[in-house]
């Protein structure tokens, strides 16, 4: 009885990483689609000014008050409480698109690990990388 279960056990185990592969290859593929949706030149990676862009455009259509500011309601879990806190120099609670495009700069040199000046679509994949897609769409 007990090896059956040990065996039940292993299946399980096996299914259940089966699923977390598919689920991390549907992710990785949705983060280059979202990844190209971003790439204005069609170059295949991003540079700051591109990811800047992005942010910027974002941070207008996430502002729906247009009182200039992104409180931790309307980031929608882009970041956390304690990430907006670390990137908000002032302390109102509150991110300014100036204190929002300094969170994405150092989120994309994160993401640009061999310091060329760009993310393409593997460096988005990656922790960092994904981070950094969060602020961008």
């Amino acid at each position: 009885m007990l090896h059956f279960r040990s065996q039940l056990c292993a299946v399980a185990l096996l299914a259940g990483f089966g699923l977390a592969c598919d689920y991390t290859a549907a992710a990785a593929k949705g983060t280059c689609a979202a990844f190209a949706a971003l790439d204005p030149d069609n170059d295949g990676t991003l540079d700051l000014n591109e990811a800047s862009q992005a942010a910027s455009a974002l941070f207008d259509k996430l502002d729906k008050d247009k009182e200039g500011t992104l409180s931790v309601g309307e980031l929608q879990g882009r970041l956390s409480k304690k990430e907006l806190a670390a990137g908000d120099p002032d302390k109102d609670k509150t991110l300014t698109k100036d204190e929002y495009l300094a969170i994405v700069a150092a989120r994309f040199k994160a993401s640009d690990p061999d310091g060329e000046g760009t993310v393409d679509c593997r460096e988005a994949k990656s922790q960092a990388g994904r981070a950094l897609m969060r602020l961008l769409k």
